[in-house]
């Protein structure tokens, strides 16, 4: 299985993550399960109305955490935009119920993957493994 694959499954069986930005020079952290493999990239979601889209726009550099049993997953990399109304209807699909939220249309609905990540794999069982995507 490939590294980004893995990744992703990982976030999916976990389905939630805290994910870190930073805000002038205090950190914010907030629970995400928004999750998407599509076209070889990982997606997040969010609105462009909320201050986490801000923070993002302003410092792409982002870390994620997610914890399933007694293995945790930490991502870390900078996340870009993608416009394409084909990502945003894949999301959806994927998870219906963000539908009540947003649509691909909406002007507010926001794609973001990750570039340049570095996922670490951790427990308290085995040695830590870091991949990269």
């Amino acid at each position: 299985m490939e590294a980004i694959e893995r990744v992703c499954k990982f976030l999916e069986e976990a389905q939630s993550y805290a994910l870190a930005t930073v805000e002038s020079d205090q950190p914010r952290v907030r629970i995400f399960g928004t999750v998407l493999l599509h076209g070889g990239r990982l997606y997040i979601e969010t609105g462009k109305s909320k201050p986490v889209s801000k923070q993002i726009a302003a410092n792409p550099k982002v870390e994620i955490c997610a914890c399933k049993g007694d293995q945790w997953l930490r991502v870390a990399g900078e996340l870009c935009e993608d416009e394409s109304r084909e990502v945003k209807v894949a999301m959806l699909e994927k998870m219906p119920s963000l539908k009540a939220m947003y649509s691909p249309d909406d002007g507010n609905m926001q794609m973001l993957y990750f570039k340049s990540a570095t996922a670490t794999f951790s427990s308290f069982s085995a040695p830590a493994e870091t991949v990269k995507f």
